[in-house]
């Protein structure tokens, strides 16, 4: 050291500052040295600061350097949020409070810092896959991660599920997503995963590949959100997209056979059940006809026996009256119903020899003739 006597010797040292003694006294090793003199110290930092300034720089001139050094370090503490962005501010490490778009100021380093998030920017997770450009077409390829995208369903059977989730810094809680999670991404894929392989674990696997994958996303997205709010994570979930739901490759023939056959066999009972919206009605028609006609004919038939039941019992009145004339009438009434339409022959009994044969003049035919002639 410049200021310890070495070897005994006790020739001060010329090149150090503080001439024959140390800093804190006499440069010997043992103790029992005084203790150092401050003012003498001060006036010797002093003496070396006037040789490295230049000449009539005094004291007023320190003060007047050391506030300008103050007021630029204060003003470097501007700073600007870009429109996208929430600001933090933070003193000593510790949060005090967050900024909008535009220009903000907060105690410079090493006081205080900011930390800007990107807080409208919409980020992507990709589970199951990853997506990367080829070589050859430019275009993506997705290689497969079968550790995250295979599924256990509630029938015991195995799905190959391949998502995309979409989210953000909540716009509210950018504090939460800067402090409480060490890692967001990462969280927000392990979450990812894990609702999804919840859902999938609550449902059976035919109806996984068919009706209910616009279940899943929804569903999937509120619990994915719920566990990030237990969290306090400051991430919000924007969309989950389900892009594919397949089995296992080893058996996805025979699952999309089946599948096919299901599809038929609901086809088929669409068309079964068209058919019998269109038969069952013709036929309840046909039965309503039926019976309508039915009902008609049988109040015909009462009706008309009670009619002639009536008939007759009038005529059975008259007949008491007068038997004989109600006889003859009735005689008379039938013959002309019967030998109406027929040819007729008049026989006189009191003749003799053939000269009881009477002619007949046809009146109603001749006039039915005579009538078509003039027509």
């Amino acid at each position: 050291m410049p200021w310890s006597n070495q070897g005994g010797s006790k020739k001060p040292n010329d090149n150090s500052p503080w001439g024959q003694q140390g800093p804190w006294g006499s440069g010997s090793g043992g103790g029992g040295g005084a203790p150092p003199d401050l003012e003498e110290l001060l006036r010797r930092s002093q003496d070396s600061l006037r040789q490295i300034l230049p000449s009539g720089f005094g004291g007023r001139g320190v003060a007047i350097l050391t506030l300008l050094t103050l007021l630029a370090w204060l003003a470097s503490g501007f700073y600007t949020v870009g429109p996208n962005e929430v600001g933090l501010n933070m003193i000593f490490g510790k949060y005090r409070g967050k900024t909008q778009a535009g220009l903000n100021y907060n105690l410079p380093a090493p006081v205080g810092s900011i930390i800007k998030l990107a807080v409208t920017d919409r980020n992507a997770i990709d589970i199951g896959f990853r997506e990367q450009p080829t070589r050859r077409t430019g275009g993506p390829q997705l290689p497969e991660a079968p550790e995250e995208s295979l599924m256990l369903t509630g029938d015991e059977n195995i799905a190959d599920v391949k998502f995309r989730v979409f989210w953000q810094i909540d716009p509210a809680k950018p504090e939460d997503y800067a402090f409480n999670v060490a890692n967001p991404p990462a969280t927000v894929k392990a979450v990812a995963e894990s609702a999804m392989r919840e859902i999938v674990g609550q449902s059976q696997i035919q109806k996984i590949l068919t009706a209910d994958r616009k279940l899943i996303e929804p569903a999937s997205q509120q619990l994915m959100q719920r566990v990030l709010d237990d969290y306090h994570s400051g991430v919000l979930v924007l969309q989950v997209l389900l892009l594919s739901v397949d089995p296992p490759a080893s058996v996805i023939a025979a699952f999309r056979d089946v599948t096919a056959a299901q599809q038929d066999l609901q086809r088929l009972g669409n068309e079964a059940e068209a058919y019998a919206n269109r038969v069952v009605p013709e036929a309840r028609g046909a039965s309503a006809r039926i019976v309508q006609e039915a009902e008609a004919y049988r109040e015909q038939i009462v009706a008309e026996a009670l009619g002639q039941a009536a008939r007759f019992d009038q005529i059975y009145d008259q007949y008491k009256k007068a038997p004989a004339v109600t006889r003859q009438r009735l005689y008379i009434e039938t013959m002309e119903r019967v030998l109406g339409g027929a040819e007729k022959v008049i026989v006189d009994e009191s003749g003799s020899g053939g000269a009881g044969v009477l002619p007949y003049l046809p009146l109603p035919g001749f006039s039915s003739s005579t009538t078509g002639g003039r027509k």
